[in-house]
């Protein structure tokens, strides 16, 4: 992979600049939606600058103005599940959350650049990395129980260390974020003006260290207008702080603040089954390291694509865009504590395996 790697054809555009091996995500008509083959190309070029010595940091961007990447290419997950064909999405989960294992676990420091709408695959791309940045124009939000899915790449273990409250709220509602509230979250380390970014590129060229990738954004990072999140930790972490999901919305209605009376009603529009959950895997999630969380990830996310709420709700959202989803069952009520503990059951046809058994 060298320099001469950067037509414009290719989903992902990889070249070497001194110091820096750069990675962009090239699908701006598609908000750089993340596709099995771009997730394979990302990993070849990890192997390929891990070992090598004239290679010190790695960049990771999106094309265009619009995203850094919006999840993943839910449409051709959409079309494999309404087919029945669950090989290539246990494959297309698997090398993915591989890959967001690896991100994190990376021996040479990885800058993201989550300008832009940062969603899903692409908080998994993004947010593991050991310097992420983002932009006054940055939008981050895990929203998969809009579509009958649950937070996956990794974002279960991210927004149960959120303070607080703060993930649960976010993971429930698929609420979105400002680069404020995402610093506040621990979803990002810097923020820096749009018009400065090319001055991170240039400044990692010539990095050596991790030492030398924080001095060049210190540099260039500024403080983020503020956002709503901080203002609002009391009702959060008031309302938000019980086990089971009736009563977490039971307490947003009966809380005196107009946001948590708007948050019940975002979460009331929601996948039932998605919603409780997204509940136990995160409240699970406190105690798990990333892979044991990816590997449970892997589990719901194999089991949840199975039921009709994830085709209705990626319809209803995606494609017909009517935002009309009939959710199966309709109420949280219906929804027991079997029907929620058989998404974490090992996988009949091989389990993710990166941690030690969650």
């Amino acid at each position: 992979m060298s320099d001469a790697d950067t037509r414009p054809k290719h989903d992902v555009v990889a070249r070497r600049e001194g110091a820096l091996g750069h990675l962009t995500l090239n699908r701006p008509a598609a908000y750089n939606a993340l596709t099995i083959d771009m997730v394979r190309t990302v990993d070849a070029a990890l192997d390929l600058w891990e070992h090598d010595p004239q290679v010190a940091v790695l960049l990771l961007d999106g094309a265009g103005d619009k995203a850094f990447c919006a999840g993943g290419d839910i449409r051709a997950l959409y079309e494999a599940a309404r087919a029945g064909l669950r090989g290539p999405i246990a494959e297309f989960f698997r090398l993915e959350y591989r890959l967001n294992a690896r991100i994190a676990r990376f021996p040479k420091p990885i800058v993201t650049v989550m300008h832009g709408m940062t969603m899903g695959g692409g908080i998994g791309l993004g947010a593991h990395a050991s310097h992420r940045v983002v932009t006054e124009r940055s939008t981050l939000a895990m929203p998969e129980v809009r579509i009958g899915f649950a937070p996956d790449v990794g974002g279960t273990h991210l927004l149960a260390r959120a303070p607080g409250e703060l993930g649960l709220h976010l993971a429930l509602t698929g609420g979105r974020l400002g680069p404020a509230d995402a610093l506040i979250c621990g979803l990002a380390d810097a923020h820096v003006p749009s018009e400065r970014l090319h001055e991170i590129r240039l400044a990692l060229a010539r990095c050596r260290t991790a030492a030398d990738v924080e001095a060049a954004l210190r540099e260039v990072a500024t403080a983020p207008a503020p956002g709503p999140l901080a203002a609002a930790r009391g009702w959060i972490d008031r309302c938000y702080g019980f086990d089971a999901v009736e009563d977490i919305v039971d307490a947003l209605e009966a809380a005196p603040e107009p946001d948590a009376r708007a948050a019940a009603a975002e979460i009331a529009g929601n996948a039932p089954t998605s919603l409780k959950v997204t509940l136990q895997a995160l409240r699970d999630a406190r105690l798990l390291d990333l892979e044991d969380c990816l590997d449970r990830e892997f589990r719901v996310s194999l089991a949840i694509t199975a039921r009709p709420d994830f085709v209705e709700g990626v319809r209803a959202a995606v494609v017909d865009k009517d935002r009309a989803p009939r959710w199966r069952p309709v109420r949280l009520s219906d929804v027991g504590r079997r029907d929620v503990l058989r998404h974490f059951e090992p996988v009949a046809g091989g389990e993710l395996g990166l941690g030690t058994g969650a």
